[in-house]
């Protein structure tokens, strides 16, 4: 019971499209009462993209986050992630520029080049209403890019706003490329590693590959980081069971998952939180508070934030 479980909500993201699922939230307030809700159902930590409010298209201008971020800290004292991976289509100037602008707690930070493999989808999903849906989703020739010059772009941008990371790490080279910049000195303890499985072009979803990784992360970084675990798809809830049975933080919501078991699409982020909460209370382990992962995760305040 010492040891807390940070549950994160990643809200909407830029992988799944509006066609896919009407729960799937678009609209700046369609955000923020999906982020309340699931800060009210035991997320310590919400992970925000935004979207064009008329066609769904992911949005990383600034200003598409303004009527978001305010309005969610004037309801909730919920831990604000903003993302810097934005899509797999945007350059890292892009990507950086709502985190460089507003300043959060945190951030998320991919650690390394990717093929980016989302086509699969278009044969569950095979009716768009959107032309850009379809030539996202069909893309066979999506890199996602973050160089070492990009991930320390970010790094750099981002040092003096005194942000952490939510560092997501895809195959165990990523582990790897976190290590160097930490022997580098740009990043400290204690990492929030997010360790993401079953998305096509990183590593499977397999038990054992879920060891792996940790085995490798144990090894490259100690005591000095705090594990958490990302199932994509139908393996969100199998890996939060095996994240939250073995000591480790958990990542649910529409962004990474649709649904809430075989057959039945999510109605919410926030109903696959409080499944995530039943998993991590049927283990014998609670829940953290925002103000638990702020200190679990040293990060400055929601008081320090630009909004």
């Amino acid at each position: 019971m010492s040891n807390p479980v940070i549950i994160t909500a990643a809200i909407t993201g830029a992988i799944h499209t509006p066609s896919m699922s009407k729960a799937l939230p678009v609209r700046p307030q369609e955000i923020v009462d999906a982020a309340v809700e699931a800060a009210e159902a035991g997320a310590a930590i919400v992970h925000l993209h935004a979207r064009d409010p008329e066609t769904g298209a992911p949005d990383q201008s600034p200003q598409a986050f303004a009527p978001i971020l305010g309005a969610i800290k004037a309801r909730s004292d919920v831990v604000i992630n903003i993302t810097t991976g934005g899509a797999p289509t945007m350059t890292v100037e892009e990507r950086v520029q709502p985190a460089q602008h507003w300043q959060p707690e945190l951030a998320s930070l991919n650690m390394g080049s990717m093929n980016f493999g989302l086509f699969g989808m278009l044969n569950r999903f095979p009716e768009l209403t959107h032309q850009w849906e379809e030539d996202y989703l069909g893309n066979h020739d999506i890199i996602f890019r973050n160089t070492f010059r990009d991930i320390r772009y970010i790094l750099e941008t981002l040092k003096d706003a005194g942000t952490r990371f939510e560092f997501e790490c895809y195959d165990t080279a990523h582990l790897y490329n976190l290590a160097h910049f930490r022997d580098q000195g740009l990043v400290t303890g204690p990492l929030f590693i997010q360790t993401v499985f079953g998305l096509l072009g990183g590593i499977g979803p397999h038990p054992n590959d879920v060891a792996h990784m940790k085995r490798t992360a144990d090894r490259l970084f100690g005591d000095e980081y705090r594990w958490s675990v990302l199932g994509a798809g139908r393996h969100q809830m199998p890996l939060a069971a095996l994240s939250a049975a073995q000591g480790g933080n958990i990542r649910v919501g529409l962004e990474d998952s649709l649904w809430l078991e075989k057959g039945v699409m999510a109605p919410s982020s926030a109903a696959q939180v409080a499944r995530a909460r039943m998993i991590v209370e049927g283990v014998g382990r609670r829940i953290a508070a925002p103000d638990e992962a702020r200190t679990i995760l040293a990060l400055k305040g929601g008081d320090k934030t630009a909004f």
